[in-house]
């Protein structure tokens, strides 16, 4: 009985760990995702974004991103800055 009860703990704990890190919700459609399409050679990125079921695409704009302007079918493009890398002085 008490081995029952702490698998189904065990289970229940696993699920709200995955729920809230977001991947299985990714991974399902039910939460919008983005990837790299294209990668300039001063750093910058364009990324296309997808929409989930449960919410619209990500919105890049808190990142620095700009719009690109395109959306081609449910896909929207972003054009987003290098990201700024700190290296040790001479």
């Amino acid at each position: 009985m008490v081995k029952r009860v702490v698998i189904c703990a065990v289970l229940m704990l696993a699920l709200m760990i995955g729920i809230k890190d977001g991947r299985m919700l990714r991974v399902a459609g039910l939460k919008g995702s983005c990837s790299v399409v294209r990668t300039a050679v001063d750093g910058s990125q364009v990324q296309a974004c997808k929409p989930g079921k449960l919410e619209g695409a990500p919105d890049l704009r808190r990142h620095g991103c700009k719009d690109a302007g395109g959306v081609t079918g449910k896909v929207e493009y972003w054009n987003c800055p290098a990201a700024v890398v700190a290296s040790a002085g001479s």
